[in-house]
């Protein structure tokens, strides 16, 4: 019992929960019965959404194969309209989970990309272990 009302909580709280309840305000881009994709109220640039899932699943360790598979599809399919409809000439698809998954719930981050966006993922060496260390210690799967 404990847990079930602890589950209900969590979703009853859940900002992505609301917004696919429809109780928060949203500009949602498209939908269907897994997933609900809406403009990001912080965007990075002209566009940026967030694909959510509709039922709450917390992260990637938690979300079925095909419900996955579906997401790539959704992916194409917001890709190809921001593509028609905003000019842009690229995407950058991120996907994080526990630390720096800011909303407890799964989500795609679809930033697309212009020409001079000030967007910039900067490499910066300092502090990074050798990419032979890395690899090492990583040890690739067979």
């Amino acid at each position: 019992m404990y847990i079930n009302n602890l589950r209900s909580d969590i979703i009853n709280n859940c900002l992505f929960c609301k917004i696919i309840r429809d109780e928060v305000s949203n500009y949602t881009l498209y939908e269907d019965e897994i997933f609900k994709v809406f403009l990001d109220i912080n965007p990075s640039t002209n566009g940026d959404c967030l694909i959510v899932t509709k039922k709450h699943i917390l992260n990637i360790y938690d979300i079925d194969n095909t419900t996955f598979k579906h997401l790539l599809d959704v992916e194409r399919k917001i890709f190809d309209l921001l593509k028609e409809k905003l000019n842009c000439i690229g995407m950058t698809i991120i996907q994080n989970n526990e630390y720096g998954q800011e909303v407890k719930h799964f989500h795609v981050h679809m930033t697309p990309r212009y020409k001079d966006d000030k967007l910039k993922h900067v490499y910066d060496s300092n502090g990074l272990i050798k990419l032979d260390d890395i690899y090492k210690t990583i040890k690739p799967l067979s």
